[in-house]
């Protein structure tokens, strides 16, 4: 926002009376809102804060045209309706002095105490910090804003208010900042408001989001709710009496009222089935508040009497209350004219957290034990943020990882101990390890679900009863961040993989480097530690071992890297400057390299072919067969390649793509499968071409073999079967893909 003037306050402002203010003002409505809860001495204090703001901000105006004050005391004034204490009010009027204006941190601190500081703190931007993008920038200061609130939920209390505000305001804003402020507010403030129970903040954000992102759709939408508002209102009115009456004739005393779904909420749900307006009924809901837990059931039953239920629209969130604490019964009913009606029960405490969240708290003063569930459940929340935050290498990533922590639809699962665990929808066994714990995560290999052995990826459901099984070398495996949906789970096994990439793209670049020496006849020994600090100054990295990732991930030439240590050990080449991968030594492939070693999946190459190695850019060096039809164009480029041949002791099982075309009959498939398996070999996929009602049909196998031996082994114990009529071995991949 855009400020005439700037001017420093200085530590002399002095608390004195508060100024006389407006009747209509905002000044006016917040004080009147303080006196509501807050003692006298809190209130002079909140309004030592409101002096001291409206002193820095002196001259500074909004988009608007009004006074920059206006807009902390709306803030202090969202926050004044939850009943937030002191502490936050004041943090909350003083909270982009730090951003804006020549205020310290320490002044703060001094003047209204530490724990306002920190707050003002979390919520400041990192305006003195450059960044290489705008997106990184807003990603590190959401980090900060996220870690601050890991610290003391206040924080994002403040930035919900504050986003609340601004959004209220945001028709001064250019169309473009307008639609980037509205985006940002629904993937990122929104979720955090749901996730954190302030139901009533959460739906005002999306629909304000929603009013900027697509005005069109907002105006066209509100038009027709409050058409259907007028046309439906008798029927409401006659459902609503009916269900008192019910309730009544029960001796059951219940506040009964309709409700109006929010317009992002009925957006969602036209887009989301493809229909049109007049196809949502339910964008009416009713709510039933009772005295206790007890009576909610009790209520319920009444209500399936007077109403049928509709199977399969019954939840029940009391039994197992949703992440956010929010408990209540769901049930949709057969109303009149076979209109669904849409039904919430609750008791009055299970009311006040739905509608206030973990401010509950404030609002309520409520300390009974679903509040305390909550504030549990939110702390292990924000654990789980530092616990992403720790494993995310940069702020873009752990914004990604968050985004993906957000999602508010829910699965709940059991563990093997019969405890509750609420999963993000679509999660798999792989989450639920790290869910678990990160160990069970990382050494988990197969997963049990209601008892009986499953994929990891098996999505999980609702009720499913879930043991993960672990072994002690397994680690974390590529292929899981395919599935997993958890922001946890994604950022341990990116964490474990970078680690696992880094070292081996470590050893591996340590390899090419000698080899790289040895080729220059200088020994690998001679190079000492004085050499490696100087060429670390040089390319500006911390460590050796950054250097050699790079050799060993393709980012710098082993032979430049070899030329410049030797050039500060003071050595020559008898070669020269330019030297090619012709001129070193072979490197051998073990295949346990890992990670820094890859198998071109094009040509699948095994122990007994040859092979030619190509060191690509953040993959390492990619090993292919020498005929492979996807490296014909880098055959003529010898700098592109490196002589590499198979170590005679490998210890592992390589993939290979088998065709074969055998009769098209009962039992072939089996027959193959045993045979396959007599040879000692596994199968790791298998497909079959659409049959043309032909005599033969075509398998691909991807089968596991030690070495080219095993391999022609196998495919002679194919060729045995009779109704095999021909097997080859297939290299490439696409339109370059051929039979050997």
């Amino acid at each position: 926002m855009s400020k005439a003037a700037t001017k420093r306050p200085t530590e002399s402002v002095k608390p004195s009376s508060p100024p006389l203010l407006p009747a209509d003002s905002e000044d006016s409505q917040l004080s009147l809102r303080l006196k509501q809860y807050l003692k006298p001495e809190d209130i002079e204090q909140v309004w030592a804060a409101y002096r001291f703001s409206a002193a820095a901000h002196e001259g500074q105006m909004r988009k608007s045209g009004e006074p920059y004050i206006s807009h902390p005391v709306a803030v202090a004034g969202i926050l004044a309706e939850l009943h937030l204490d002191t502490p936050t009010l004041v943090a909350a009027l003083l909270h982009d002095v730090v951003e804006d204006t020549g205020t310290t941190k320490q002044q703060i601190s001094k003047l209204f105490g530490k724990q306002v500081a920190e707050l003002v703190d979390g919520l400041s931007k990192l305006d003195r910090i450059e960044f290489q993008s705008a997106t990184q920038a807003q990603a590190e200061n959401f980090r900060k804003m996220l870690l601050a609130m890991s610290q003391d939920v206040r924080v994002i209390l403040v930035k919900l208010a504050d986003r609340l505000h601004n959004m209220n305001t945001l028709e001064v804003m250019a169309p473009e900042k307008r639609r980037r402020i509205a985006r940002e507010t629904l993937e990122i403030y929104a979720p955090i408001a749901n996730r954190l129970g302030l139901n009533a903040i959460f739906q005002e954000l999306e629909d304000l989001s929603f009013k900027h992102l697509y005005p069109m759709r907002y105006r066209v939408l509100a038009k027709a709710v409050k058409a259907a508002r007028g046309n439906r209102k008798e029927v409401v009115g006659k459902i609503l009496e009916a269900i008192k009456q019910r309730l009544q004739d029960a001796h059951i005393e219940a506040d009964v009222t309709g409700r109006e779904k929010h317009l992002y909420s009925i957006y969602k749900k036209i887009s989301g089935k493809a229909g049109s307006f007049s196809q949502i009924y339910d964008i009416y809901g009713f709510r039933i508040i009772v005295k206790d837990l007890p009576t909610c059931y009790l209520a319920l039953g009444t209500l399936h009497g007077l109403y049928k239920p509709i199977p399969g629209k019954f939840k029940d969130y009391i039994a197992i209350p949703k992440a956010n604490g929010y408990q209540s019964l769901h049930t949709t009913l057969f109303g009149p004219f076979g209109t669904p009606i849409e039904v919430q029960l609750r008791s009055r405490e299970m009311h006040n957290i739905a509608e206030a969240g973990v401010a509950s708290h404030w609002l309520y003063k409520i300390t009974d034990a679903h509040l305390t569930a909550l504030q549990q459940q939110t702390h292990q929340w924000l654990q789980r943020l530092l616990d992403i935050q720790s494993e995310s290498s940069d702020s873009l990533e752990f914004l990604e990882h968050f985004k993906v922590d957000l999602f508010p639809d829910e699965v709940y699962v059991f563990t093997p101990k019969g405890k509750i665990m609420a999963l993000s929808k679509g999660a798999t066994g792989v989450d639920f390890a790290y869910a678990v714990h990160t160990a069970i995560g990382n050494r988990c290999v197969a997963v049990k679900i209601n008892h009986e052995l499953a994929p990891l990826r098996t999505e999980l459901h609702n009720g499913d009863h879930v043991e993960i099984i672990t072994a002690v070398h397994a680690k974390p495996n590529p292929a899981w961040l395919n599935y997993v949906v958890s922001g946890k789970a994604r950022a341990h096994i990116r964490h474990f993989l970078k680690s696992m990439q880094s070292t081996e793209s470590a050893h591996l670049g340590g390899r090419l480097l000698n080899q790289a020496l040895r080729a220059l006849h200088a020994d690998p020994a001679a190079i000492d530690e004085s050499h490696w600090q100087k060429l670390m100054r040089d390319y500006g990295v911390n460590s050796k071992e950054e250097i050699l990732t790079d050799i060993g991930l393709g980012k710098r030439l082993n032979v430049m890297v070899a030329h410049q240590l030797l050039a500060m050990a003071g050595g020559t080449t008898e070669r020269g400057a330019k030297l090619t991968g012709k001129v070193l030594d072979r490197i051998t492939i073990r295949g346990t390299e890992g990670m820094a070693v890859q198998f071109a999946q094009c040509c699948r190459p095994i122990p007994g072919d040859p092979i030619l190695g190509f060191i690509n850019k953040d993959k390492g060096l990619v090993i292919h067969t020498h005929d492979c039809p996807a490296i014909r164009k880098f055959r003529l480029d010898p700098d592109k390649w490196l002589d590499v041949e198979w170590d005679p002791e490998t210890k592992r099982l390589f993939k290979v793509n088998l065709k074969l075309a055998a009769a098209n009959q009962p039992g072939m498939l089996a027959k193959i499968a045993a045979a396959i398996a007599d040879a000692g070999s596994n199968i790791d996929n298998v497909s079959m071409e659409e049959s043309d009602d032909s005599v033969y049909t075509n398998m691909h196998f991807t089968v596991q073999v030690e070495n080219r031996v095993h391999l022609a082994a196998l495919m002679r114990g194919l060729r045995k079967i009779p109704d095999v009529v021909r097997i080859n071995r297939v290299k490439g991949s696409g339109s370059e893909q051929r039979a050997q």
